[in-house]
């Protein structure tokens, strides 16, 4: 969706299941998919959920610019500690880490800017 539109609505955020069962899902990583809301090109802000496998990962990545994580469902984990529904990270700009769910979890993501992997 183009960020453009000027009203998005989004239900179903306090029950995970119908919001996985209502969304367009895919991959994004081994164990990771991913159901974009809206991606602005060149460099632009993105938002999405991001649903992941018990024991899934994201490499160690770079934020170039600020990346909200909202925990819907399950657990989270980086270098930092473990977040889980109800949650909210902020990670500032240049900001590192690598990201892992044990259990599984699915999330909301807002960035700024796009993210750059190693």
């Amino acid at each position: 969706m183009d960020i453009k539109a000027s009203r998005y609505l989004i239900e179903h955020l306090d029950k995970p299941a119908l919001l996985n069962a209502e969304r367009e899902w895919l991959n994004f990583r081994e164990g990771v998919d991913i159901s974009h809301i809206y991606e602005e090109a060149d460099k632009g802000c993105s938002a999405a959920f991001l649903r992941y496998a018990p024991g899934a990962s994201v490499p160690k990545h770079q934020h170039m610019g600020y990346e909200h994580i909202l925990i819907l469902d399950g657990e989270q984990s980086d270098e930092n500690g473990v977040y889980s529904a109800g949650m909210l990270l902020v990670h500032g700009k240049e900001s590192t880490h690598q990201v892992y769910s044990e259990k599984g979890c699915l999330a909301l993501a807002i960035w700024q800017h796009p993210v750059e992997f190693f």
